[in-house]
């Protein structure tokens, strides 16, 4: 392998890493402001029991993506010094503010929050859980507005043999970066109901505390759906913005090869690429491509080789991902249904088949978020900003695949060590369940 591809393999290897702590984070953030808000506004102590406990893993899952996070900034310096020396004006404005304003916020008033249980009152310290959770989703933010730029490019100029930043507003209202938000937001709820989910009916099925994982499960399903169908929603409209942007990109996720009007949707991949859309041969929606990319059914859909061979993504991968992502989505907003309607029931808990289901749907929304995200990075290549920067013009000149290569070996050890460390306080605080002794914050609380 050569360094551009090694590089690519450090990235994605560190940045698919980070991005398994980031929506929990984003979504047991605002669920755990939300249990808190209901125990400050009923004083129902389930609610406050709720708060610790989710809270915790909340916590141990917010600890570890900062780590992870921190190491992916250092990669623009060490393997891709030219990307940063090109378009460092513009891509470090946002980096700088995430980390000066969001990371900021979000990391004081957690700390806040952990620590002001018993000093503090109970509507000042709901307060502080708010302002962190508002914060990390500011920051989430920032960071995909900065990853937006690189898929879709605006305010900018070339000016002396770089990009320069000439329109920050329209880097901050980039149309492709709110609706990616919007989506990645939505698919982080999803994933902390799920887990929720998963976790209650882990209990359940042990018929421990029932009451508490009853309406802990009653939450999360209600959360999981409605997120799941906005994230069905705003995939929609992201894929007609890859359409209008990055025709490239959407021809290798539909494996589509021919310019044609009224295309319809293969199913399966065709590697050859040559033959119609045959209803019953290739399980192919007849239409439905151009309904997707620019709701007419009559659209043109651009195809891949109306591209040089050396400006297409790679084919198969992206396609595979996008159908896997789109049939995991399908599967949670059955399955969150279910629960919404099977948790209203008295006998709940004898739906025995259903809870073993959750426990190991736990996973599904990881994957589909990876999926997604292979789908949005082999997609936009080759480019690492799209139309501007190739991706093998970008990585640094100085280093050498022995470099690259020891390093990647180690951020492999190095991370496998501290999901291992994730996966076992996780599993360890869920297995243990909520504490029962409160009485200490409800007296100190109960003051303010």
């Amino acid at each position: 392998m050569n360094v551009v591809t090694l590089s690519q393999l450090q990235f994605a290897a560190t940045g698919m890493f980070h991005w398994i702590f980031v929506p929990l984070t984003l979504g047991l953030s605002i669920l755990t402001a939300w249990m808190e808000t209901k125990y400050v506004t009923t004083g129902d102590e389930t609610w406050l029991r709720m708060t610790k406990f989710w809270g915790k893993l909340f916590l141990i899952n917010f600890a570890l993506g900062v780590v992870t996070g921190i190491t992916m900034e250092f990669q623009f310096g060490m393997n891709w010094s030219e990307y940063s020396r090109y378009v460092g004006d513009i891509f470090g404005a946002p980096l700088a503010i995430e980390a000066t304003l969001a990371f900021f916020l979000e990391s004081v008033f957690i700390g806040v929050w952990i620590f002001g249980w018993n000093k503090i009152s109970k509507k000042a310290h709901l307060v502080s859980i708010w302002l962190a959770a508002v914060a990390t989703n500011v920051s989430a933010l920032i960071i995909l507005l900065a990853n937006a730029w690189m898929q879709k490019p605006v305010g900018y100029v070339i000016r002396n043999g770089r990009a320069e930043m000439n329109d920050f507003l329209a880097v901050l209202t980039n149309p492709y970066g709110w609706i990616k938000f919007t989506h990645t937001l939505l698919s982080g709820y999803a994933l902390a109901a799920f887990l929720i989910m998963g976790v209650a009916a882990w209990h359940l099925l042990r018929n421990n505390e029932a009451d508490f994982f009853k309406r802990s499960f009653k939450l999360a399903a209600v959360w999981a759906f409605v997120a799941s169908i906005g994230v069905a929603v705003t995939g929609d409209f992201h894929a007609v913005e890859i359409a209008k942007t990055q025709p490239s990109k959407f021809a290798a996720m539909e494996a589509q090869w021919e310019t044609k009007r009224g295309v319809g949707m293969n199913l399966l991949l065709l590697p050859d690429a040559s033959r119609e859309c045959n209803a019953v041969e290739q399980l192919c929606i007849p239409n439905a491509l151009s309904i997707l990319a620019f709701h007419d059914p009559n659209a043109e859909i651009k195809g891949l080789k109306d591209f040089p061979k050396e400006m297409r993504p790679m084919v198969t991968p992206t396609f595979l991902s996008f159908r896997l992502m789109v049939g995991i989505g399908t599967f949670m907003i059955l399955i969150s249904l279910l629960g919404i309607i099977l948790s209203r029931k008295q006998n709940f808990t004898d739906y025995r088949w259903f809870l073993s289901i959750m426990v190991f749907a736990i996973p599904a929304p990881y994957l589909a978020e990876q999926f997604g995200w292979l789908v949005a990075e082999l997609g936009r290549q080759p480019w690492i900003v799209y139309g501007v920067l190739k991706t093998a013009d970008a990585v640094s000149k100085s280093i050498t695949v022995t470099q690259v290569a020891l390093s990647l070996l180690g951020f492999t050890v190095l991370y496998g060590l501290l999901g291992a460390i994730d996966i076992f306080l996780l599993i360890k605080y869920a297995k243990k369940g909520p504490d029962k002794d409160l009485s200490t914050i409800i007296n100190v609380q109960g003051r303010g």
